[in-house]
């Protein structure tokens, strides 16, 4: 029976120094910028000063290095195509032009992977950067550039350094950018030359955001403090595969030749059950986990939301069924907003295509890494989404003087020193310390983490806890891979056995990668490095290192990945569900998938189209893409308007779901209070049941006491908890497994989930019914509070907004910075596990956290009628006409004609700059 549980109208006590130390992570440095701003007066911030680091994007400019001209066309939104003669002068010249716009976002970018951003913003950064050494992303990333990356991908990755180095040649502080100038008054720091490995690191950062289950596993382990195994089992329930629709669904993997074929039916052992591995190390963690989560919760926003709900959409619909009789492929990745946005618009042309110049390629780069990463060339287009494969395990070690317990034996860790230099502060150094096969002890990395196992659970069979058991990381991003040589690869892919040899390179991170072809083909393949285990062992919580049968057994070869060619149907639909059938395939891909709410509907909305005998154009994907109906809604709206209400004002507002479609526009009065039924929903029904570590900080409750909540006074039943987590992080989320947690309780009309305490004026709840009267009463006075008594006034869009913040200088800090380097808001349309999906938390609040990141329409008939669009633009210089100028149209769902062919990038050019040797 879920822990009986009563709110507390109180604050929370004080937070600890390190919680204290995070708040205030950048407000020295931005204070003594408010002071010196103050006193040196509006003189020093001119329009020159602001303007200085500007980009030229007319008339020619001289770069040591280039073999013969480049032209750089850039259209009215700032966007540039590039045309040159050489795969190296493409790339350079494609450094240079990133580097123009967004370097001070490549410099932080490359200072948190490499665990250096302290050298940039002083103390409040060193215990992120204690982590990020630990993780040593830059050190694998110097592995892959010295020893597994091909000669070419490394002449590439030379060249566009260079083309990076030869635009800070000469240039110092406010020519580099506004955020350098106001670093000037605190920190003589001055940005080094470019090297490859820098680019290669950003990579780890992205496989770091979507890195699989690892949230999932801290998670379950820290509910066994609270909750028992039925009831965790209960938050993590089956994917529902009778309803909603895998990845692959015409496939069949052959037992005799261990292959995955393309016909018949092919599925995946992974289920959404939790706690299916051994039980040694895996009920008592709390203190240990909890101090891993702070960590999670203290990297920067860069790095992205660690909370579970984050996705992306993409399919493709082959040419039957649309207007052009040729495909078309729609991607939108789903991130944490930021600004600028981690995405960049570029086009890379050889004039003339040849073995000495292989490209003609256009999409969506990451700045400080060469090449696109999604799009299409003159033959191919592509689009990704996260596989949620799980490639990532914690283990429990059991430490032992210098070294840890592993088959009986004492083993001794790797070790090495690092220097942390810090602005304004002496250097602090720090020793990293690894097992045997490369898993950094995470717990060596925070004071909590130091007591790593004295309240864990552990099996008979466990060696004595001593001191306590260290947290060590596997990670399949911690061996040197191949992703950057599967960039360049599928850049010039030219059909479907190109674009598969290609995506065999994509080791890291594991994405579900589309296709379409002009030669009117579709196709779907899954590549990663994703891990084999033994039995017993299935990824979804911590494993006990000190058995060495809980280490990986090996890799899935990439002939036995899922796949997908040309399927009857005539369609594919990826939106982070399960790739396969879980009964017919025999790896455990993972056991957390998306539950399918997304790629459902975006199946049916295909489906309907092409069973009322309609042709697909572009504007149908994007009107899918905008698509804000709420599955949710659509399960509990008839029940909450059967319910009984005798207040006339919260009668007044359930009103509002009358008739409601259960769409989720911004101007929508019902969709504000359903969402806040809902959160309201989950809170008394889960959150408030949960342990302190997952609910939100700040936020406290009268809680049963327990072997976890540390000491009372004698005869006392309950104690006041408060909650731990980011509100952007905490539980219950309000995703499409939560969706599927309710969905499965709805005939349990007595469940004891549906219970809850009275608190205040309001009604305790016995039931189903009375649980659903108790969250519309809290949700009437909730949105009174936050909108006002008239309901008149309501609309989803002001619960619902987007900031856009400069995760740096912007993200905290006086008015006068925030004002000049954030943007927003933005009041959305759509929701939590929508298509459009503008998510939001519901432990924390209605606040817009991720985002389609982009959004593109790929028309293989005609390139040319391809769409696009970015979060906010091609800029990162806070007052260039490009920093934002995408993002009003983004809002409000419209696209950007995307030029390719040399007539249509010349028709739309407004500016040119020539490059010259």
């Amino acid at each position: 029976m879920p822990p009986n549980t009563t709110a507390s109208t109180g604050q929370q006590p004080g937070k600890s120094g390190r919680k204290k130390g995070r708040r205030a992570r950048l407000l020295v440095l931005v204070l003594v910028l408010a002071v010196v701003a103050g006193v040196a007066g509006g003189a020093y911030w001119s329009i020159s000063t602001v303007r200085a680091s500007f980009p030229q994007t007319k008339g020619s400019i001289t770069i040591k290095g280039l073999s013969g001209p480049v032209d750089v066309k850039r259209d009215g939104y700032g966007i540039p195509q590039i045309y040159a003669s050489s795969d190296e002068d493409l790339f350079m010249a494609q450094g240079f032009v990133q580097a123009q716009d967004r370097f001070w976002e490549m410099d932080v970018r490359r200072h948190m992977t490499s665990g250096r951003l302290s050298e940039m913003f002083g103390k409040g950064q060193v215990e992120n950067d204690e982590f990020l050494r630990t993780l040593g992303w830059d050190r694998i990333a110097k592995q892959e550039y010295d020893k597994t990356l091909s000669a070419s991908t490394k002449k590439y990755l030379q060249a566009y350094a260079a083309g990076v180095n030869a635009y800070l040649d000469g240039k110092e502080g406010e020519d580099l950018s506004l955020e350098y100038a106001a670093l000037g008054f605190t920190n003589d720091y001055k940005p080094q030359k470019w090297t490859p490995v820098d680019s290669v690191a950003w990579l780890k950062a992205m496989a770091w955001d979507l890195r699989g289950n690892m949230q999932d596993e801290i998670d379950r382990a820290l509910m066994t403090s609270r909750l028992g195994p039925k009831e965790i089992a209960d938050l993590y329930p089956q994917y529902p595969y009778d309803r909603n629709k895998t990845i692959v669904q015409a496939g069949q993997y052959d037992e005799a030749t261990k292959t995955f074929g393309p016909t018949g039916s092919a599925g995946s052992s992974a289920g959404g059950t939790a706690g299916t591995g051994t039980s040694s190390g895996t009920a008592g963690l709390q203190s240990q986990l909890s101090g891993l989560q702070e960590v999670l919760d203290d990297l920067p926003t860069a790095v992205g939301v660690n909370g579970n709900g984050i996705g992306s959409n993409s399919w493709v619909v082959g040419g039957q069924y649309t207007i052009t009789g040729k495909p078309l492929l729609a991607n939108d990745p789903h991130l944490s907003a930021s600004l600028p946005s981690v995405w960049y618009q570029m086009g890379l042309h050889c004039r003339s295509v040849s073995s000495k110049c292989q490209y003609d390629v256009s999409g969506y780069t990451f700045a400080g890494m060469p090449g696109v990463v999604i799009g299409h060339n003159q033959n191919i287009s592509w689009g990704m989404t996260n596989s949620g494969a799980d490639v990532t395990d914690l283990y429990l070690e059991k430490l032992s003087g210098d070294g840890y317990l592993y088959g009986g034996k004492t083993v001794p860790f790797t070790s090495r020193e690092e220097t942390i230099k810090v602005a304004g502060d002496s250097p602090k150094k720090i020793v990293v310390r690894q097992t045997k096969d490369g898993m950094p002890l995470l717990s060596d990395r925070s004071d909590e983490l130091v007591k790593v196992g004295r309240k864990a659970t552990v099996d008979a069979a466990a060696p004595d806890r001593g001191d306590g058991y260290g947290i060590a990381l596997r990670w399949t991003a911690l061996d040197p891979g191949t992703t950057m040589d599967a960039v360049f690869a599928i850049d010039k892919a030219k059909h479907w056995t190109d674009f598969r040899a290609a995506a065999a390179l994509f080791d890291v991170p594991s994405q579900n990668l589309i296709y379409a072809d002009t030669e009117n083909h579709i196709g779907y393949t899954l590549p990663g490095k994703i891990p084999t285990r033994a039995q017993g062992y299935d990824g979804s919580v911590p494993v006990p290192g000190w058995e060495p049968r809980s280490r990986w057994t090996g890799y899935i070869d990439d002939d036995e990945l899922p796949y997908e060619y040309d399927p009857a149907r005539g369609y594919i639909v990826t939106a982070n569900q399960a790739v396969v059938d879980k009964a017919k395939y025999p790896y455990t891909l993972t056991t957390d998938w998306g539950y399918g709410a997304r790629s459902q509907r975006i199946t049916d909305l295909i489906q309907s189209k092409i069973d009322g005998g309609g042709k697909i154009s572009t504007d149908d994907m994007r009107q899918m893409q905008l698509d804000n109906s709420s599955e949710i809604a659509k399960l509990l709206v008839p029940k909450l308007l059967k319910i009984d209400i005798d207040d006339k004002d919260v009668r007044e507002a359930q009103e509002l779901l009358e008739g409601w479609d259960y769409t989720q526009t911004a101007d929508s009065a019902a969709a504000a209070y359903f969402n806040s039924v809902w959160r309201n929903i989950l809170k008394l029904a889960f959150g408030n049941k949960l342990p302190k570590e997952l609910r939100v900080e700040g936020q406290c409750l009268w809680v049963e006491k327990s072997d976890t909540t540390g000491p009372v006074d004698e005869g006392e039943s309950k104690v006041r908890e408060c909650g731990e987590r980011d509100a952007d992080q905490a539980q219950p989320d309000g995703g499409d497994r939560w969706f599927e947690v309710v969905r499965s309780l709805m005939d349990d009309e007595d469940s004891d989930w549906w219970k809850t305490p009275s608190s205040g004026a309001r009604p305790s709840a016995d039931n189903r019914d009375e649980l659903f009267r108790r969250a519309m009463i809290d949700a009437r006075w909730e949105l009174t509070a936050k909108l006002g008594k008239d309901i008149d006034t309501w609309n989803w869009g002001r619960l619902h907004r987007l900031f856009l913040k400069n995760q740096t200088l912007g993200t905290e800090g006086p008015g006068f910075l925030q004002y000049a380097l954030n943007r927003g808001p933005w009041k959305l349309s759509g929701g939590e596990a929508t298509v459009n999906a503008s998510g939001w938390n519901a432990a924390g609040g209605y606040g817009v956290v991720w985002v389609p990141s982009m959004r593109m329409v790929v028309n293989l008939g005609d390139l040319d009628k391809s769409k696009w669009i970015n979060l906010t633009g091609a800029s990162g210089h806070a007052y260039n006409a490009h920093y934002t100028d995408q993002t009003d149209k983004w809002a409000d769902g419209e696209l950007l004609d995307w030029s390719f062919t040399d007539g249509a990038v010349d028709e739309s050019t407004s500016d040119t700059l020539v490059l010259k040797p």
